[in-house]
């Protein structure tokens, strides 16, 4: 553990002003309240918060981020306050304090939802200052390397999972890249065991076998490089445990496999040395093909700023190579904690210049609860990532698999919500198409839009389906208020009273709800039975209340035979009511995917997504629609499908085709022949079938047919 004077120095060594007795002050102050706590390692609990400083020190950070991590747990877990911290050590520090410390307070109904509501917590805090993020992961280091005391496999695990799911994805955010290879690699360590120590044992093993491979690579690198007047710093590693580990199961592949275990940086003085470095290596040696990535043009969203090239190099080894600057290099190592090398002293550094923060916060804003905030947080921070680019050239950073609507909620909300259509490259494309590297992407949109439920069947990004459901309960909350207010009408009604909002006010506490609009929306939905909130409302009044249920009651049983009775539409994602008709030109069935046509004065016109017809509609984007099959309300219907057909001309062949296509209880609704030679003839036959999968069958039955020559589907 790190003694008072040695932190203080440690501090100094690159802060020389220091307020020394404030350093002091604090170190004091977190022994004496933690007094006699002890760790689960039997150590003083006053340790663990003095490590943590000293992590932070590494990292040279301010004044305000030591004493902060100094008492990180003093509100937590002593008898000290905000208001204590506050008097002795100034608001700053008090509020860095308060935005670490944890929910362990709330009464919470599962570990899932307190680790939701404490990162909830955290990211409010730290969208005011990012430097709570800094304490914290420095706290979670120390956890982490300390971890192996705790008796409980399973609490161990759990915190393992914790680091792993959130904090080391946090951590490569930010760009702490020392600190997210530390964090994984323990957490690998407690979750995978077995494959932690077989790879660390096969890395002895090499360094072992191959004598000090690294060194003689990074010889000739340097000399080849001192050939072109170039004096460079060249340093080599492997890579860590769980990179390794990620490697093979992202490529499927053995240790023996991985070829490239080992990179090498190559630090220069300019943005110019290094292309000129990399012309040179690509010069020297056969570059792997696929391996050359440019992250100084276009730099990943945490800040990061490199050359990577992969190269059979020195020795014939396949390895990595990055080439970067100083700065690149502090700012990849140490990222947001660089920051504050390059601006001369600005400490304070507001989270909120940070988008991927902001989109957090946006996140949190639309989440429904704590579990659904987590979800949506931790697709946004892991997922491989898509470089797009807006019609003006700005670049969009999606995660793999990201779709159209993805970049439009990218973009802004706004845009999102509005999307009618898109453009890719030019060409107009269903809002589902899955983008890739380098694509334009030109997000058409229109006033009267709004969001499809459907949308979030294939939005992958956070704040997409966040902003998607935010919209689909609001749109549901309008239609509960309206049930709601007709039935409350009703039941007014039938005790002799008319209804009014304000009548309710007296009672919302009663069915804890926060505001009138809320219980309505209840009785709209049905969870609180409108005859209970009379009865609330009129208490004297109960010698009417059988009638006023029974009239209900039979109102309800109208309302609920109407609403069965009423046919559900066929088509997912249209305005209830409007007019739909399938396509002639491609016969569109239950199983295909499809997109909608707005047709002036005839409703929607429902085509299959690869049906030529849709062509003439490319200039017309404000005409599509994303929508899809509703199952349930199609289950039983039939549906008319097209066939072309090429029989063998000879006596039989029509009696076999019909006999197929009854025993797959498919009906022939129309059958035309179009064309006729000495040896085939070709027909056109429409057949009424279930969906899909029913016409699959019916052709794989007829191509297993003698006398039948093709069987395709028509697009006319």
């Amino acid at each position: 553990m790190l003694r008072q004077f040695e932190l203080v120095e440690r501090v100094r060594s690159y802060d020389p002003d220091v307020d020394e007795e404030g350093l002091d002050r604090a170190y004091v102050f977190a022994v004496k309240m933690h007094g006699s706590q002890k760790r689960a390692s039997g150590d003083p609990y006053f340790s663990h918060p003095v490590e943590v400083a000293g992590i932070l020190t590494e990292y040279k950070l301010d004044y305000a981020s030591i004493v902060a991590a100094l008492l990180h747990d003093t509100i937590e877990d002593t008898a000290a306050t905000f208001n204590d911290i506050k008097e002795m050590f100034g608001e700053e520090i008090a509020k860095l304090v308060d935005g670490v410390t944890k929910l362990s307070k709330l009464q919470l109904q599962s570990d899932q939802t307190k680790q939701a509501e404490n990162f909830r917590k955290l990211l409010l805090a730290m969208s005011d200052d990012i430097r709570v993020l800094l304490v914290k992961l420095a706290d979670r280091v120390h956890n982490m390397r300390t971890l192996k005391f705790h008796k409980n496999p399973e609490k161990r695990r759990r915190i393992a999972r914790e680091t792993m799911d959130i904090y080391a994805p946090l951590a490569e955010r930010i760009g702490m890249q020392e600190m997210k290879n530390e964090l994984e690699d323990l957490s690998f360590k407690e979750l995978y065991p077995e494959a932690y120590e077989s790879i660390t044992a096969r890395l002895a093993f090499l360094r072992q076998q191959g004598g000090d491979l690294v060194g003689h690579i990074i010889e000739q690198l340097k000399k080849d490089l001192k050939e072109t007047g170039l004096d460079v710093d060249v340093t080599g590693r492997e890579k860590s445990p769980y990179s390794i580990f990620r490697k093979m199961q992202r490529q499927n592949a053995t240790f023996e496999q991985l070829c490239d275990i080992m990179a090498f940086r190559i630090i220069v003085p300019t943005v110019a040395d290094c292309y000129h470095v990399l012309g040179v290596i690509h010069t020297k040696y056969p570059m792997v093909p696929g391996r050359y990535k440019d992250y100084i043009s276009t730099p990943k969203p945490n800040g990061y700023k490199s050359l990577h090239t992969g190269v059979i190099g020195p020795e014939k080894h396949r390895i990595e190579i990055q080439i970067r600057t100083q700065e690149m290099h502090d700012v990849a190592e140490i990222g947001l904690a660089a920051h504050w090398r390059y601006k001369q002293g600005d400490y304070k550094t507001d989270g909120r210049q940070f988008r991927w923060c902001r989109e957090l916060l946006d996140i949190m804003e639309s989440a429904d609860n704590p579990e659904e905030f987590l979800e949506h947080t931790k697709m946004e921070m892991y997922q491989d990532q898509v470089f797009c680019f807006s019609p003006k050239g700005d670049l969009i950073t999606l995660p793999k698999g990201a779709t159209a609507i993805d970049f439009a909620y990218a973009v802004h909300s706004g845009v999102g919500n509005k999307c009618v259509g898109v453009k890719i490259n030019g060409k107009i494309r269903p809002l589902r198409t899955e983008l890739v590297n380098g694509d334009q992407v030109d997000i058409l949109t229109s006033k009267t839009q709004t969001p499809s439920p459907e949308w979030e069947r294939f939005a992958v990004t956070g704040k997409a389906r966040a902003a998607i459901r935010r919209f689909v309960r609001a749109q549901k909350r309008e239609q509960y208020l309206e049930v709601g207010r007709q039935t409350l009408q009703r039941a007014y009604k039938a005790e002799g009273y008319e209804f009014t909002e304000k009548s309710l006010e007296p009672v919302i506490a009663d069915f804890k709800k926060p505001a009138v609009d809320d219980l309505i929306a209840a009785v709209g939905e049905g969870t609180i039975a409108a005859s209970d909130v009379v009865d609330a409302v009129f208490p004297g009044h109960k010698s009417r209340l059988g009638r006023a249920v029974e009239t209900i009651t039979r109102g309800f049983k109208k309302i609920t035979t109407k609403t069965e009775t009423k046919k559900q539409s066929p088509i997912n994602g249209l305005i209830p009511g409007m007019a739909i008709s399938y396509a002639k030109c491609c016969h569109p069935l239950p199983g295909d995917r499809i997109v909608g046509i707005v047709m002036t004065g005839k409703g929607v016109t429902i085509h299959r997504i690869d049906c030529p017809t849709l062509e003439k509609f490319s200039n017309e984007p404000e005409r599509w629609l994303d929508v899809s099959w509703n199952e349930e309300s199609n289950a039983g219907e039939s549906h008319l499908a097209r066939l072309r057909i090429v029989l063998v001309n000879q006596p039989g062949s029509l009696g076999t085709l019909s006999t197929v296509i009854g025993k797959n209880h498919g009906n022939i609704a129309n059958l035309n022949i179009l064309e006729r030679s000495a040896n085939f003839f070709e027909l056109s036959i429409d057949i009424e079938v279930q969906d899909l999968s029913h016409l699959s069958d019916i052709m794989a039955a007829l191509r297993a047919s003698p006398g039948i020559s093709s069987v395709r589907r028509a697009q006319d």
